[in-house]
């Protein structure tokens, strides 16, 4: 379902400037019915400013003015062939807050230590959302500060066991892939 862009302003417009039902507010923009009667009094998005659907060519009058005669109706966005055809965003790096940023080489050397051959940089940058070079750094003890403790990833939430799991079949199953062309590659000469 495609939701109205930035929902919770379109939220706290359609509370302020229309007289629809805080049920047909919530299915609209995504939100809980309790977070929209949480708006019209005034107890969430205190002094947010109210985002314009109309303006902003997601609604129309008339579909507003539709579903406040019928409290059962359900407003629809209104369709664009532009945006239908573009393709899903990619996951957005996901933000690290900054008391777990310093946690960081930690999580690394903790990963360096229990999978030093099996996982690459690049898994173990991902993992825990550094870098390449920061990986490589630490592996080699160049690294500008001495880390000399180690804390799961999981545990301080810089990634799941599920994440560490897949990486790791990931670096299994491209091994044996190599392994098996090389055995092919042996047998063929």
């Amino acid at each position: 379902m495609k939701l109205p862009l930035m929902p919770k302003g379109t939220a706290v417009w359609l509370v302020e400037n229309t007289s629809l039902s805080f049920t047909q507010i919530a299915e609209f923009c995504g939100l809980h019915e309790l977070e929209v009667q949480g708006i019209a009094d005034g107890d969430v998005a205190a002094g947010m400013q109210g985002y314009d659907p109309i303006d902003n060519r997601q609604l129309t009058k008339e579909e507003i003015i539709r579903c406040e005669n019928d409290s059962s109706a359900k407003l629809e966005l209104i369709k664009s062939k532009i945006i239908d055809s573009l393709p899903p965003r990619k996951k957005d790096t996901k933000y690290t807050p900054l008391s777990l940023r310093q946690e960081k080489p930690y999580a690394i050397l903790w990963l360096l230590k229990r999978y030093p051959t099996e996982l690459s940089g690049s898994q173990i940058a991902k993992l825990t959302g550094s870098t390449k070079n920061t990986v490589e750094a630490i592996r080699n003890g160049t690294y500008r500060e001495a880390v000399l403790e180690s804390k799961s990833p999981m545990d301080i939430g810089l990634c799941s066991y599920k994440d560490l799991e897949k990486s790791l079949n990931r670096a299994k199953n491209k091994r044996d892939r190599e392994e098996k062309e090389a055995k092919k590659n042996i047998e063929a000469l």
